[in-house]
């Protein structure tokens, strides 16, 4: 996120997905974002945890989809507790 000039407000997920929420300027690209998260992620936890790498053929962890909504006018804590009572 630092790369970005964007910060992580919260996270959590769920045994299929991940739930982010993330504060970033509008001068950056979203999709860029995205995609460093993913390969970035998919690379340290290939690292952390060797195990994932035969169970995955491919050098990727994440698939190509994600999903990015806009909360603007929500207010922040409702969208932080929403993330935080996903199940993991």
């Amino acid at each position: 996120c630092k790369e970005f000039d964007a910060e992580l407000k919260e996270c959590n997920g769920e045994a299929d997905h991940v739930h982010m929420l993330i504060q970033y300027p509008p001068t950056v690209q979203l999709s860029k974002l995205v995609n460093n998260l993913k390969s970035v992620t998919s690379r340290r936890m290939r690292n952390e945890f060797l195990d994932l790498r035969g169970n995955y053929t491919k050098p990727v962890l994440w698939s190509r989809s994600y999903f990015a909504g806009s909360c603007g006018g929500a207010p922040l804590e409702i969208i932080k507790q929403y993330i935080q009572n996903q199940q993991g």
